[in-house]
């Protein structure tokens, strides 16, 4: 869309400027010429420097640049200001031709045809940006093409949606963010500063020296700041863990006392009177009798939750199971607390939690990204320790004797950051953040540490599963959009980064890029975990163990009994003697055995005939075994 004038056409080389100024010394020349011709004294007093004429002469004046105005149709009077007349149309490119929709007048404004309508023009801006993860990073498509990306990528579609602007991205030349060499910025800020893009739309942290040559908006994330990254440490899963809670010397000393306990029980019960072994009269009921074999088993038994069982009851014996009864309770309560203990220490994700406590150690190295803002920031702190130790150091040694309070030897501040500076420099500052979270990703042990921007190790952490961010957020710093000094895009898009704060829209872009949703497939390693099995697998093989050694023990039982028992048998057989009276002769032999084949069996030495007429209602079948189903009533005695 263009203006065409309806009385003239302007060159190729037309300066509406410099024409207006030639125009308008013209006219001025023209009037002052006419005042001078009419009134002499107006020569005398017609002087640059002169700040006031006198009412006729101005009133004068006016009228003659009036009359000289209305002779000329290019040059407009406005409240004693001259301008230019502008008049002409309005065309709207349509192809290779163009078509009139409008015509504008100085006094009537623009004018719209009927039936024609005019759009308003699409502003075009050019935006600074750079490489940050994952505010700003280039992806490539299928085709081949690349194309910016990410958190402030997102922002700036939706705010030009809502303010109504195309744009184009801009990547600096030399530099990032923006660095002040010799006097000169470079980066996203230097453009900005020169007029090269219109704002800065990029993970762009507001700082003082930053301010002098650009402005700011209102900040669109200020959680941001320094946090430190580590390496979850590598468990050594081994199913008898619990077995290294004692050492080997403690689990030797527990069966070794569990032996002389069980020998000892067995000792005492064998040898004291009193015991239920040798006082049958004080214990005429059953009672356990301690064997060897019994007394081991007492002492291992006594171990478990049901106790050992049945006492010894000799007060020798009952004093040895009472002291040792003390033992295993001691010995029970320290294995289950050391065991806890044990297991929660496993657990811990770091063995630091914070950046004083990783300030004090030596066995974890530490660095940061060369040169970079986190770097500056501990370079920065390092000095203003050094300065406030020499304040410190002076106030206190040109003390005078009146100023005691200031008499202080110990310094009462921490020195923190130049160890941190120090130890950073010995593990050599990293050129990018890619290489450092590599090599923490590579000391599987936990023993290196990354300290950098918060917002791109929590970006790095939902997507790599090992690393895990230790301690709070620190020297923290807002990102904001930055605009040219004086540009009038500041309020408008102030207005419109609220609007987008009241409708969550910035939360919703932080649930984009730092979701943990890919930490699903990630094993779960939270303290409020539960003891995994690879912790105590141990236990359960044991007793699988002590199962399987059940069963065949039982088979091993059953086989000796059977060998046992045919053993026996043969025995038997072989012992089998029949033992006949001598008054049994060939030829006396009873009426009841004259037709049996086998001999018959004696019982003791002697065999004495019942006599028929005794009464044997007293005999039982304990005496007269095996006990018949009738009485005998009959003997037969020859």
């Amino acid at each position: 869309m263009f203006l065409k004038s309806e009385t003239c056409e302007c060159p190729h080389d037309f300066s509406l400027q410099e024409s207006f100024l030639i125009l308008a010394t013209d006219i001025i020349k023209r009037v002052l010429y006419a005042m001078v011709t009419e009134n002499s004294e107006l020569t005398t007093n017609l002087s640059c420097e002169d700040a006031h004429y006198n009412a006729q002469s101005t009133n004068r004046f006016y009228e003659l640049l009036g009359q000289e105005v209305d002779q000329n149709h290019l040059v407009v009077k406005e409240n004693n200001a001259l301008r230019v007349d502008f008049n002409g149309s309005i065309e709207v490119g349509v192809g290779e031709s163009s078509e009139k929709v409008a015509s504008y007048n100085f006094k009537k404004g623009v004018t719209v045809l009927e039936g024609k309508k005019i759009n308003p023009i699409t502003a075009f801006f050019r935006i600074g940006i750079t490489h940050a993860l994952p505010w700003s990073y280039k992806e490539t498509d299928s085709s081949g093409k690349t194309f910016w990306t990410g958190y402030c990528v997102d922002f700036t579609d939706e705010l030009a949606r809502l303010m109504g602007f195309q744009y184009e991205f801009v990547e600096p030349k030399s530099g990032t963010f923006g660095k002040k060499r010799n006097g000169v910025w470079d980066g996203v800020v230097g453009d900005l500063a020169s007029g090269e893009t219109d704002l800065a739309i990029t993970a762009l942290i507001m700082t003082a020296d930053r301010e002098e040559v650009i402005d700011y908006v209102a900040p669109y994330f200020e959680q941001t700041g320094i946090t430190i990254v580590m390496r979850k440490p590598v468990r050594k899963t081994s199913l008898f863990k619990f077995m290294t809670v004692l050492k080997l010397e403690v689990w030797l000393s527990i069966v070794g006392a569990l032996i002389v306990t069980g020998f000892m029980v067995w000792f005492l019960d064998k040898y004291s009177p009193y015991s239920a072994r040798n006082n049958k009269e004080a214990y005429p009921y059953p009672c356990r009798e301690f064997t060897l074999k019994e007394s081991f088993w007492f002492a291992l038994t006594s171990f478990t939750p049901q106790g050992g069982g049945e006492a010894p009851k000799a007060l020798s014996g009952r004093t040895l199971v009472a002291a040792y009864w003390l033992f295993v309770v001691l010995m029970l309560a320290t294995f289950t607390a050391n065991l806890a203990a044990f297991l929660t220490v496993e657990r811990m994700q770091t063995p630091v939690q914070s950046l004083e406590q990783l300030a004090k150690q030596s066995r974890i190295n530490y660095t940061v990204v060369k040169e970079s803002d986190t770097h500056k920031y501990f370079i920065n702190m390092k000095h203003a320790e050094d300065t406030l130790y020499r304040m410190w150091k002076e106030l206190t040694l040109n003390a005078s004797t009146d100023d005691t309070q200031y008499r202080v030897w110990d310094y009462p501040i921490r020195e923190q950051y130049g160890h941190i500076l120090l130890a950073i420099n010995d593990s050599n500052p990293v050129q990018n953040a890619s290489e450092g979270f590599r090599i923490v990703d590579e000391h599987t042990d936990a023993d290196f540490a990354f300290i950098h921007d918060s917002s791109e190790i929590k970006y790095e952490i939902s997507k790599n599963c090992n690393l895990t961010e230790v301690g709070e957020v620190f020297a923290e710093r807002p990102y904001a959009v930055a605009v040219q000094q004086g540009s009038h895009l500041q309020d408008e898009i102030s207005k419109t980064i609220l609007n987008l704060q009241k409708d969550r829209f910035f939360e919703q872009l932080q649930a984009k890029y730092w979701n943990h949703s890919s930490k699903g497939s990630c094993p779960t390693t939270d303290d409020n975990e539960g003891i995994t099995l690879e912790s105590l697998g141990g236990v359960f093989i044991a007793t699988l163990f002590g199962l399987a050694l059940a069963m065949v023990t039982l088979v091993g039982e059953v086989l000796y009994y059977r060998r046992k028992r045919k053993v026996q048998s043969s025995e038997k057989k072989k012992s089998k003697v029949v033992s006949v009276p001598e008054t049994w002769k060939p030829g006396n032999l009873p009426v009841a055995l004259v037709n049996k084949e086998k001999p018959p069996v004696t019982f003791g030495t002697e065999f004495k005939p019942v006599d028929r007429n005794r009464d044997l209602s007293d005999l039982g079948h304990i005496k007269l075994y095996p006990r018949a189903r009738n009485r005998i009533t009959q003997v037969t005695n020859n």
